[in-house]
């Protein structure tokens, strides 16, 4: 079986899929993207998309973490992403769709709107990405990427704001679904996947971190995606932070 990813370093649907694959204990080879470059790139593959994860597995090829989930089940059966039980994989799949419709994109926004304030850190996120090109050199194009990257996702003031009030209410659905057992099993599923990398990524941000410590969402982070790249400094001003009901870093 010949598996190759296209991905962005440290996106976290990208990471949910390199999970997904080791997983299955599919070997791949992993290209590594720029963002915004990467939208020309994955049409110069072949793909009928511009989004990562992006996967080519003996000929198909598959876009998004929820798609690449169901071919890798149709491929390669065991062990199973999904419970075999009807009514506990329709849970499984709800919380997986929650995660990648809900979740997934406000954790997103926050992160480039830090980057659109402090592009440094973006330096951090890459480390030991094989892009093509050093990474000091990569960060000298850093601007544009940044700027373009914060635009296509919307990373305004306004929506910043709309994402950290959102995030408490977002951390309990998680805690939720790990008390009802749907996610945080012995054996992981995708909605696991799915839901613990958006909260490793979240914990990558100083002032999101103090939020989610402590809480089921972080121990599941923790154990699914333990050394998740990268760190933002505290970056959003300290009245933004309130609606946390946390400590902020930056107090």
């Amino acid at each position: 079986m010949k598996a190759r990813l296209f991905v962005i370093p440290a996106s976290h649907p990208s990471i949910t899929a390199e999970l997904m694959l080791e997983r299955k204990g599919i070997a791949y080879k992993r290209t590594d993207l720029l963002p915004v470059i990467s939208k020309v790139a994955l049409r110069a593959a072949g793909f009928p998309g511009v989004t990562v994860p992006a996967l080519r597995l003996d000929g198909a090829k598959v876009q998004g973490s929820r798609p690449i989930a169901r071919e890798l089940e149709r491929q390669v059966p065991e062990p199973p992403l999904f419970p075999a039980e009807p009514e506990f994989r329709a849970e499984v799949e709800e919380a997986e769709r929650f995660g990648d419709e809900e979740l997934q994109h406000p954790i997103r926004q926050l992160l480039w709107w830090g980057f659109k304030h402090d592009e440094e850190p973006l330096r951090s996120y890459s480390e030991g990405a094989k892009i093509g090109l050093p990474i000091g050199l990569a960060m000298k194009t850093a601007a544009p990427i940044v700027a373009m990257s914060a635009r296509f996702n919307e990373a305004s003031d306004d929506n910043a704001r709309a994402a950290l009030a959102a995030f408490p209410g977002l951390l309990d659905r998680v805690d939720a679904y790990v008390a009802a057992g749907t996610i945080g099993g012995e054996e992981p599923n995708a909605a696991d996947f799915q839901i613990a990398t958006s909260i490793g990524l979240a914990m990558t941000m100083a002032d999101l971190r103090p939020a989610i410590e402590g809480r089921p969402a972080a121990a599941l982070a923790e154990r699914i995606v333990p050394n998740y790249p990268g760190h933002t400094p505290p970056v959003f001003p300290a009245a933004w932070l309130d609606v946390l009901g946390a400590a902020p870093a930056s107090a």
